[in-house]
């Protein structure tokens, strides 16, 4: 049975860390604020910068402050949560903490009488071979279970190194085949079109590629819309203008919500 709700709200990609307070504290205030408009809120996944282990999370007085803010949210509203490839360890500790419901990825969900398949994103990147790889080894269960006994030390350490060599492999792509980059961090047609069908949806909304929009989209005799997240950043301005939106879904349909402005 899927879910089924007269009003959402649907965010992913806040990338949350003590080093963006700005960005950190916008959560709290929609948590707090703009989330009553709403029945339920959806988290497509990124919540936070990187995710080592929910008894990680126990120590740091920061993810405290978010889980709290979770466990508000939850009290007030239904709150659902797809897993990120940032944040795909978060686990049922964390999750009973905060009163999320998790779904999977990709999840068909009913709002306002509309069907919509709601994903993160980054399985939908499939012209990045290598990533999908990568991706398809750290979710097996086995080698989640080895990492997570690992200490917590180690665990941070592998995680800072797969960011920067992340960012460092992403950079010297932007540079060197700009178009060719554009193309493996985006989603493909085909694996959008190979969900929709699979799911028999005609609505498809993720994050993941930071490049928020609305497309009409179609391969063959198939045709769909598809709604993209923004991330989240107000501490970076001198980089990129800031930014945060979330979609309201309810029986006037679906609009964009800038909550810089909010």
């Amino acid at each position: 049975m899927i879910p089924h709700h007269t009003s959402a709200l649907l965010i992913s990609d806040l990338h949350l860390t003590p080093s963006m307070p700005l960005t950190a504290q916008r959560f709290f205030d929609f948590c707090e604020k703009d989330a009553s408009q709403a029945e339920s809120v959806f988290i497509l996944g990124d919540l936070f910068e990187y995710w080592v282990g929910d008894d990680a999370g126990d120590r740091s007085p920061f993810q405290h402050e978010v889980k709290q803010a979770l466990a508000n949210l939850s009290n007030k509203v239904k709150t659902y949560y797809i897993h990120g490839n940032r944040d795909f360890l978060i686990g049922p500790a964390f999750l009973k903490k905060t009163g999320m419901t998790v779904l999977t990825d990709p999840a068909l969900i009913e709002i306002a009488g509309h069907k919509y398949l709601l994903a993160h994103g980054d399985a939908l990147c499939t012209a990045d071979i290598g990533y999908q790889l990568f991706r398809g080894w750290v979710r097996k269960p086995w080698l989640q279970k080895l990492f997570l006994s690992l200490p917590i030390h180690w665990r941070r350490s592998i995680a800072k190194q797969l960011r920067t060599n992340s960012h460092a492999n992403y950079e010297r792509a932007s540079h060197t085949a700009y178009q060719q980059n554009q193309i493996k961090t985006n989603v493909t047609t085909q694996a959008c079109a190979a969900i929709v069908r699979e799911y028999g949806a005609d609505k498809l909304i993720h994050g993941h590629t930071h490049r928020p929009g609305h497309h009409q989209e179609s391969l063959g005799n198939q045709s769909w819309q598809r709604w993209v997240l923004s991330d989240w950043d107000l501490d970076h301005p001198e980089a990129t203008a800031p930014r945060a939106n979330a979609l309201l879904i309810d029986a006037h349909g679906v609009r964009a919500m800038d909550l810089i402005k909010a």
